[in-house]
């Protein structure tokens, strides 16, 4: 990667935060991993995979921070994460909840591209810009899984036919956005 004049990519303050955000990511990634075991243990084996797929992508979120960082020659600082919740209610909340993390990445994101303005990094900012995407994905995503088990109601098997038809992934939203 190119230089700045003072030989480095980065700041020091965005250099701190990328490692920040390793740590959110991998506290994601774990705390979705424990969703997909309780999914697993109620016999919910579609929500379990989704739900095993999202940690999969935290973690290569927090890979991207790290590779970014060891391309930039910057020391890199991966922090403890705390353990993610074992306990659940029901699946609406689960997806509620996970929702608003992505919502709350979201901004983290934003606050990141702020902060890599502000130092003018166009390099951090052109990196950035892959997860800005990204989150808009997610929490479309997020939003029509609480759409779905909100239609749904108490029939979750009506969710687990809504991910196999889907795979997964995006689909058209039936219920309508925000």
């Amino acid at each position: 990667m190119a230089k700045k004049d003072s030989g480095r990519v980065i700041s020091d303050r965005l250099r701190a935060a990328f490692n920040t955000q390793v740590g959110n990511e991998l506290q994601a990634s774990n705390q979705y991993l424990a969703i997909a075991a309780h999914f697993a243990n109620s016999g919910l084996n579609e929500l379990a995979k989704f739900f095993h797929k999202q940690s999969d992508e935290e973690r290569e979120h927090a890979v991207k921070f790290v590779r970014f960082l060891t391309e930039a020659d910057e020391p890199v600082e991966i922090p403890a994460v705390g353990k993610p919740r074992a306990q659940f209610g029901s699946a609406l909340s689960i997806a509620q909840a996970s929702l608003d993390w992505e919502r709350t990445v979201t901004q983290q994101i934003y606050d990141l591209v702020d902060l890599a303005h502000a130092d003018k990094s166009w390099i951090a900012m052109r990196f950035l810009d892959w997860f800005v995407n990204e989150q808009l994905e997610e929490m479309d995503l997020m939003k029509t899984l609480v759409d779905v088990i909100r239609a749904a109601g108490d029939n979750l098997l009506d969710v687990e036919q809504y991910l196999v038809r889907y795979g997964g992934g995006v689909a058209p939203n039936p219920i309508g956005g925000e």
